[in-house]
């Protein structure tokens, strides 16, 4: 009898089928030893982007899947500083609730030095064995929700659970190691095709009487504020946008800043983005407030200040979330708190009556007038363009097709946060849980090929404000906008450094400043060689640039272009909370609502009548 072999295929290609079939579409990689069979089977079958830095394909992966615009990125990375060189985006991810999967070389099984873990004592193991070789599961682990090492051939089934995330509704990075000679081998197809199974993330169900709590505490608060979080799913409200919903809701609706393209700054109900650089009329609105309804926000220190023990200080708080370690975190002073899925809760309030709002929604238009986002207060130089008025006038000039990048640290980002108003359909992405700089080139990557947007076939225009600091942390990353001629609007803060550094320097050391700017040994390129140098047009905006035929036409033509916003190195950047010294001699933040500097006594009496001055 004659035995016909099955045919065999190398894993690698079943890995890269496999991955197409969950959804995945693109990839961004660095290019290595250790991932050349995973490299040359999704090469094939995916959109496969080099970057010149890992870190830059894990940020612009996570800021591709967040723009959730219909399909899904992961990045490849190689073995050892493959894997070390992108740790920072993978925990940047993992603070911010978010999906991303990395995918890792590995060396050869057998030359694990982890394989002689439990053959010799501890004090004898050896570091390293394979080139390159680092344990990448050790590291990964405290910043993802799994972080596996693949050693042997696993069936569809079991890949697709392996990289599936948010099994419990908050999400978090996924890191998969693969060894080289698992990537390599030899398989039969027809023994590993299990089929994928279904996945729908638990939620805690929201209980009647809950809701029915919910309800009955808002119909009887006076003053009531629905913070929304980024717990909110962009189709939730876009849902309710379209049939004119949330309007039925008759309360305050903020958001935070992971949240603000939830809803559009016309909207009637909206009122701003509180936070410990938050917009003052919404800072001093909320903490009026005598009910707030928290829905998909962690309420952490960045949103209620630092000084959480006076946040909502004369009202309860409802706390909603899917994560029970976050309500039960103790701070602040909750209330109520749900675990449940916010976003439902949300929907079921749109249908309810939620009681008759109108004089404390009169009231908080009034405050609204008269406390204006661009404050005279800050001072800017003859010739310098003021950042929040440049931050204005983007807001009036992009479209809500674009999608914005507003930089994740520093004083673009804050002021990005502070002034610009979203329209109804711009996506809107940052990372502000790590808040670290570097992160607003290699996110406007990923987002620019989430939108599709390339020079010969461009839907959507991405924006990007960044800092000039932070820029040169990543600014290798032109190339990749160049050679792939993305279309891609780069603003680039030009006041000679850490402008927020050099600021906290001035406030707290007298003004001595250190490695902050040029004068103080931080290099900082020279933008027009460097923009040249990649083939990048590049233009200078002074006040009066968003009427100029110059600018408007590199604005709205297709391509990459960039402009370099002057900023007076000796810009001042208010409002914000500061610190005092108490009675006792100690230091404390300021509440929210007391934002530096001082509003006069009458505007006080007249903004803040329900907290005591």
């Amino acid at each position: 009898m004659t035995i016909t072999a099955q045919p065999t295929t190398k894993y690698s290609d079943l890995l890269a089928d496999w991955l197409v079939a969950l959804g995945y579409t693109h990839c961004f990689f660095v290019a290595g030893g250790n991932i050349m069979h995973l490299l040359e089977s999704l090469s094939q079958r995916l959109t496969c982007i080099p970057v010149v830095h890992e870190v830059a394909a894990g940020i612009a992966a996570e800021y591709f899947n967040e723009l959730h615009l219909g399909s899904k990125a992961f990045a490849l990375v190689t073995a050892g500083p493959g894997l070390t060189n992108i740790v920072t985006a993978i925990g940047g991810a993992f603070l911010e609730s978010r999906e991303l999967l990395v995918i890792g070389g590995q060396v050869k099984v057998p030359d694990l030095a982890r394989g002689l873990a439990n053959q010799v004592p501890a004090q004898t193991r050896v570091r390293q064995r394979g080139i390159q070789e680092i344990d990448g599961v050790a590291i990964a682990t405290p910043i993802t929700e799994k972080s596996i090492l693949m050693d042997s051939v696993v069936d569809q089934s079991t890949f697709a659970q392996m990289i599936r995330c948010g099994e419990h509704g908050r999400k978090a990075p996924i890191f998969l190691e693969i060894p080289l000679d698992i990537q390599g081998a030899q398989v039969v197809p027809a023994t590993l095709s299990s089929p994928i199974p279904t996945f729908t993330p638990v939620f805690p169900a929201l209980k009647p009487e809950a809701l029915a709590d919910i309800i009955t505490q808002l119909r009887s608060a006076t003053r009531p504020v629905i913070l929304l979080g980024a717990g909110i799913d962009r189709a939730t409200t876009q849902a309710l946008l379209a049939d004119n919903a949330l309007a039925h809701l008759n309360i305050p609706i903020m958001a935070t800043w992971n949240a603000m393209d939830r809803i559009p700054a016309d909207h009637p109900l909206y009122f701003g983005r509180p936070n410990t650089w938050g917009q003052r009329y919404s800072n001093i609105l909320l903490q009026q407030a005598d009910l707030l309804l928290a829905l998909g926000t962690r309420l952490s220190l960045q949103q209620t200040g630092f000084n959480w023990q006076q946040f909502i200080p004369i009202g309860n708080i409802i706390h909603i979330d899917c994560d029970l370690s976050e309500l039960s975190k103790g701070h602040p002073k909750v209330a109520t708190s749900i675990c449940a899925d916010a976003n439902a809760v949300l929907t079921a309030l749109t249908a309810a009556d939620l009681g008759d709002h109108t004089p404390w929604l009169t009231f908080c238009r009034e405050v609204k007038a008269a406390l204006p986002l661009v404050e005279p207060v800050n001072n800017t130089g003859e010739g310098f363009l003021s950042p929040y008025v440049f931050a204005e006038k983007l807001s009036t000039l992009a479209t809500g097709d674009d999608i914005v990048i507003p930089c994740s640290s520093g004083s673009a980002f804050t002021v990005m946060m502070q002034t610009f108003a979203q329209k109804q359909g711009q996506r809107i992405v940052t990372n502000k849980g790590l808040a670290s700089m570097g992160y607003g080139l290699s996110g406007a990557i990923g987002a620019a090929f989430a939108g599709g947007g390339r020079k010969e076939n461009q839907p959507r225009r991405t924006i990007l404000v960044e800092g000039d600091g932070g820029f040169t942390q990543n600014l290798q990353e032109l190339g990749t906008v160049n050679v792939n001629q993305l279309n891609l609007k780069i603003f680039l803060f030009d006041d000679d450094g850490y402008a927020s550094i050099r600021m906290t320097q001035k406030n707290y050391f007298g003004g001595r400043y250190v490695g902050c700017d040029t004068a103080t040994g931080l290099g900082i390129p020279i933008w027009a060689k460097l923009f040249e140098a990649y083939s990048i047009p590049l233009q200078e905006l002074r006040p009066g640039f968003e009427s100029t035929t110059t600018f408007l036409d590199a604005f709205n033509a297709p391509g990459p272009a960039a402009f370099l916003v002057k900023i007076d190195p000796e810009q001042t950047y208010f409002p914000k909370i500061s610190s005092r010294v108490t009675a006792s001699g100690s230091m404390e933040s300021n509440p929210l609502h007391r934002m530096t500097p001082d509003l006069d006594a009458a505007t006080t009496a007249r903004v803040l009548p329900y907290l005591p001055t």
